[in-house]
């Protein structure tokens, strides 16, 4: 009677993440730069300040677009 070998062979996947430390960081900065931005418009002074109506807003809109590069943004494939 002949013997069936069976050979078991450990393969190792790398797991690949959606996003990496850098997009990370990018998505923290994002956060940063709208939170500054709410906080300029935060204040009692006049409505219509340039500050309130122009820079604050202008803040935000950076920081979302900082946003949308970090979810975009492609990971680097280094080789280990």
């Amino acid at each position: 009677m002949a013997q069936k070998r069976t050979t078991t062979t450990h393969e190792t996947k790398q797991v690949h993440f959606v996003f990496n430390k850098e997009n990370y960081r990018l998505m923290l900065l994002c956060i940063g730069v709208i939170i500054l931005g709410f906080i300029l418009m935060i204040g009692d002074t006049d409505i219509y300040d340039f500050r309130k109506t122009v820079l604050a807003p202008i803040v935000v809109l950076v920081g979302f677009g900082i946003g949308f590069y970090a979810i975009l943004k492609k990971p680097s494939q280094t080789k280990a």
